[in-house]
């Protein structure tokens, strides 16, 4: 069972992120803050549950939510900044579009750049610990989702609906066979 909170005075935003290890598309975050009250028993760790669940799981997140908010980097700016300062940065987005300002974040991972005055804790594998970083890493893997499902369309060869952008074999064999596209990270080893 997941924890509802940290600490139970203050209003707490779980923070994740998806795409961080692909060889393309943008790095998608969310920033979810829920009620203290909420409780789901199928909410989980994006990584855990079917795409059928947490497409399921993504309206019942954002309707019962007191806040969220999803944000994004580009490729562009991934091959800029590197993908950690990338990550970062999407958090810092999806933070500041939150209706309501929390008073601590719940960041999945180990490191992270303070986001102006709001203190934040890291916790490794916090999507499997905590019910906000679970809402967060369902938000930000089904929103991303979306997107390579989008740019599939426009590059199937590369069968992105499938891989989502990750290095599979499928992926690097059409990059070797058809080159990069613009949504290709072009600092990160495409073989």
């Amino acid at each position: 069972m997941l924890l509802p909170y940290l600490d139970p005075c203050r209003t707490e935003a779980g923070c994740d992120e998806a795409g961080r290890g692909c060889l393309a598309g943008a790095v998608f975050t969310a920033a979810v803050i829920l009620p203290r009250d909420f409780r789901h028993e199928e909410l989980n760790d994006s990584k855990q549950l079917s795409e059928k669940k947490r497409y399921a799981l993504r309206p019942v997140i954002e309707e019962n939510a007191l806040a969220w908010a999803v944000g994004i980097v580009s490729p562009e700016e991934i091959d800029r900044i590197n993908i950690l300062n990338a990550s970062f940065l999407a958090m810092h987005r999806a933070i500041a579009q939150l209706t309501l300002q929390p008073e601590h974040l719940l960041i999945d991972g180990n490191r992270f750049t303070p986001y102006l005055s709001i203190p934040h804790t890291t916790i490794i594998k916090g999507d499997g610990k905590y019910l906000s970083i679970a809402a967060a890493s369902i938000l930000a893997k089904t929103y991303r989702d979306d997107y390579m499902n989008e740019l599939d369309k426009l590059y199937p060869c590369y069968a992105w609906s499938k891989n989502k952008g990750y290095a599979v074999k499928a992926h690097r064999e059409a990059i070797r066979q058809e080159g990069i596209t613009p949504y290709h990270r072009k600092t990160f080893c495409h073989f």
